[in-house]
């Protein structure tokens, strides 16, 4: 489900928080869907309640999530976040993008790195 990085640099409810967001960008969890008890949660990662409690609490505030007293915590129908999430990521590669022609890296180069990427492969060496 979530995978926790104990080397990255953000905290662990942040990462929390994204591995959540993520499963819903990729549509593993939908609307409507339960999402595990904190308790369950914390036993599964191996990590204190209370940064899963952080993490749902948040999400909670942010939309993401919604909780019903005695049934558990859900995905919000509302959360419009792969919309944003996809806008976000596009303003940076456009950012990317501009950088790269500064270092000369033609459009045909992009062009067949993205198209190598699009198909599963490994772009390292595509644009040497």
């Amino acid at each position: 489900m979530i995978q926790l990085n104990y080397r990255d640099s953000r905290p662990i409810y942040e990462q929390i928080k994204d591995g959540i967001k993520q499963l819903i960008y990729t549509e593993v969890l939908e609307a409507d869907d339960k999402l595990p008890s904190v308790r369950d949660l914390a036993s599964k990662l191996a990590i204190n309640p209370n940064t899963i409690s952080r993490a749902y609490k948040e999400l909670e505030q942010e939309g993401v999530i919604y909780t019903l007293s005695g049934k558990g915590t859900f995905i919000s129908g509302d959360f419009k976040g792969k919309e944003e999430k996809t806008k976000e990521l596009l303003v940076k590669f456009d950012e990317i993008i501009k950088e790269l022609y500064q270092f000369e890296v033609t459009p045909e180069q992009l062009t067949e790195r993205i198209k190598t990427l699009a198909k599963g492969g490994n772009a390292d060496d595509s644009s040497k």
